[in-house]
């Protein structure tokens, strides 16, 4: 029986340690771990929030810049465009056929070279070596040993965007 009083009394005094430190820790600051626990989850919830929202900016933004991407090369053609209207109304009435293709050169002249500032480049196909990754053959012809593997003719041009092929060269390759 003493043994169980001992028990007892020994608990007792936990308890009442418990309590105490519990007050204390409240007293200077310290918090339970239950506490914390409910702080950090708190903090992990925010960060989480924020982090799904920033997501959501950045996609919304990628959409936005996706759908706009082509906006200043579309500005820049629009005057092209007023060019080869102004022609064609000109093109009516007009007699002398030297003045209507220098006006066609011209105009192409200018839409060439709006495409080339936006880093549209043309690829030089004929007399180079045939490039698989440059060029698609669509035919191969007979030919001497100097156009032996070389491009001989290039039947639609192929196209680089900023070092980047966009379209490659159909062309005709000796054999």
């Amino acid at each position: 029986m003493s043994e169980e009083k001992d028990i007892l009394n020994q608990e007792q005094e936990e308890l009442k340690g418990s309590t105490e430190n519990t007050v204390e820790n409240e007293k200077s600051g310290e918090q339970t771990p239950e506490e914390k626990y409910n702080e950090l989850n708190d903090k992990f919830l925010r960060l989480y929030a924020e982090f799904d929202n920033y997501r959501r900016r950045t996609n919304k933004e990628k959409v936005e810049l996706i759908a706009n991407a082509n906006e200043k090369l579309l500005l820049d053609l629009i005057p092209t465009i007023d060019d080869f209207e102004r022609a064609i109304a000109n093109n009516e009435t007009a007699e002398d056929i030297a003045a209507v293709k220098e006006g066609f050169n011209l105009i192409y002249h200018k839409f060439k070279s709006t495409l080339e500032a936006k880093g549209l480049k043309q690829m030089q196909a004929k007399g180079e070596n045939f490039d698989s990754d440059l060029h698609e053959a669509i035919a191969n012809v007979p030919g001497d040993e100097t156009q032996k593997g070389k491009v001989i003719d290039d039947v639609e041009k192929g196209y680089f965007l900023n070092e980047k092929v966009i379209r490659f060269a159909k062309v005709v390759v000796g054999q």
